[in-house]
């Protein structure tokens, strides 16, 4: 059981729907006398092992306050060897309530900071402003993972009475940038500021974006949706930033990929709540991608559970390569042939940096992308399309082709419509891959390792195949291994050509290829 040593309620244990959460008794200010400033009361309970995700502290907030501040702290004992420790994340709900999705929402920090202040002029980053108004509030509690001998806290709630400030009106970047029209553009779509874990600020993000030669990136708090006004300042002709955010679950992270301003997608369930499809549903209506998030991490609550159903694409390399990029890459190729079997949409992959701090480097991966501008639905369309590849840095460029015995061509992410029997030549010509080794793809498997490329690091490799013989190619370009079987880390991989003329839908009508719709 949960030890509540406020003193001052019953706990109570409750399902929204979604995970199991815990409300303790409330927390009671008087209203405020004539010429009090502040007002502080300190609680302090202790968590056990197997507590619920959620634990919400009730704030009896009078009229007249000012500002509400919060800071917690919490013990730290020393653990076994392969047991978790502990580890406390904290956020605010207003008067609106905890309901899942509802209107409650005021900010999360995680585990990234002990105390936050809101107010209607200002707020932590991390957390929304707005005026502070009466009713209670709920200082949420995510006992992300608790040690055997449980998670004892502390909580400090003050609050500063007097005038509100004057609310700030939000101001969000264009979804539009000048561009190049028809043209390969590269981006970024999974960076942390200082609004979340990250410790960058919005003005130092672009800047390591421009250095890096993109020419898009998207906001990826955690979640929240604190950081959208802060971009605004940062956008130019040169980049395009799109907001969204990491929805960050204990069964797996997934981006929201271009929503429109001032989103908030929930993250208090678990895959086994069935509640992601609704919240995917949401990023949809609000015009985002879905875009799963280092599927195969191997951190607490990070690889993804909640099945590709509801993705626009999925997230194979993220950060610098590792093996758990490896296994991603792998399981991902899977889809591709179980969408070749089953003649259906398939799943496009990209790359992102995932950078939150020094030394995390901003662009490294990159998807570069090709869209008809650099327009927020000009780069979603592409990416949701597969017509992208993912590169380790701005140094390296790729063209990737299959063309027909009749001149019939198609490029990444395409069909090449041809009867099965037909010679098929494929061609990769890359440049800032120098000793780099070119693998091709297919349903069945690696069926070309080209010598390493010059020391300059350009060059050109061509296969000859059929429809009958390689229902897709995708191209890898690997860094020289020291020795062994393994592969060597990933400078640059592209999505698949598929080759051949389809087959029927479900409903009987003709298709030359695998749909995205």
């Amino acid at each position: 059981m949960c030890e509540d040593t406020h003193g001052i309620g019953r706990r109570a244990l409750f399902v929204t729907g979604a995970a199991a959460a815990l409300t303790l008794g409330p927390v009671s200010f008087a209203a405020a006398d004539d010429g009090q400033d502040q007002e502080t009361r300190t609680v302090s309970g202790t968590l056990p092992p197997g507590c619920p995700d959620f634990v919400y502290v009730p704030v009896e907030v009078p009229a007249g306050v000012r500002e509400i501040k919060v800071s917690y702290t919490y013990d730290r004992p020393s653990v076994p060897a392969g047991t978790t420790g502990n580890a406390l994340d904290i956020g605010l709900f207003d008067q609106h309530g905890t309901e899942l999705g509802g209107k409650g929402f005021r900010g999360w920090s995680g585990g990234a900071r002990t105390e936050f202040f809101v107010r209607a002029d200002d707020a932590t980053p991390g957390y929304i402003p707005g005026p502070v108004r009466p009713g209670t509030w709920f200082v949420a509690l995510g006992p992300y993972t608790v040690a055997p001998q449980g998670l004892s806290y502390e909580l400090t709630i003050t609050l500063t009475y007097g005038e509100p400030g004057t609310p700030v009106r939000p101001v969000y970047p264009p979804s539009r940038a000048k561009g190049r029209g028809r043209d390969w553009y590269r981006g970024d779509c999974h960076l942390h500021s200082w609004y979340s874990d990250g410790r960058r600020t919005p003005a130092e993000i672009a800047a390591l974006a421009r250095a890096a030669g993109l020419d898009f990136i998207n906001s990826s708090d955690h979640n929240t949706h604190s950081s959208h006004p802060h971009w605004a300042d940062q956008a130019g002709d040169d980049l395009l930033i799109m907001l969204g955010e990491e929805i960050t679950t204990r069964n797996g992270h997934v981006v929201a990929l271009g929503t429109d301003p001032g989103t908030f997608v929930d993250w208090r369930y678990r895959a086994r709540d069935n509640r992601f499809g609704h919240f995917a549903q949401q990023i949809h209506k609000a015009g985002g991608l879905v875009v799963p998030a280092h599927p195969h991490a191997t951190c607490v609550g990070c690889a993804w559970k909640f099945g590709f159903g509801d993705a626009d694409a999925v997230e194979v390399w993220n950060g610098p390569y590792t093996p758990d990029d490896e296994v991603a890459l792998a399981a991902w190729d899977a889809t591709l042939v179980a969408s070749v079997r089953n003649n259906r949409q398939w799943l496009p992959g990209m790359g992102n940096s995932d950078a939150h701090r020094d030394p995390d480097a901003v662009g490294s991966p990159q998807t570069v992308v090709l869209a008809d501008d650099l327009s927020r639905e000009a780069i979603q369309a592409g990416l949701r399309a597969g017509r992208s590849y993912i590169a380790e840095s701005k140094n390296v460029t790729l063209s990737f082709t299959a063309t027909g015995g009749r001149g019939e061509r198609a490029g990444i992410g395409e069909r090449l419509a041809v009867a099965a029997d037909t010679p098929v030549t494929v061609r990769l010509e890359a440049s800032g891959v120098p000793r780099c080794t070119v693998r091709f793809i297919t349903d069945e498997g690696v069926l070309l390792t080209s010598d390493p490329l010059p020391v300059a690091g350009s060059g050109t490799v061509e296969w000859q195949t059929t429809p009958s013989y390689a229902a897709y190619v995708r191209a890898e370009i690997r860094h020289e291994t020291a020795a062994g079987p393994v592969p060597g880390a990933l400078a640059a991989l592209t999505n698949p050509i598929f080759l051949g003329q389809g087959g029927q839908h479900p409903d009987g009508a003709a298709t030359n290829g695998l749909t995205r719709d």
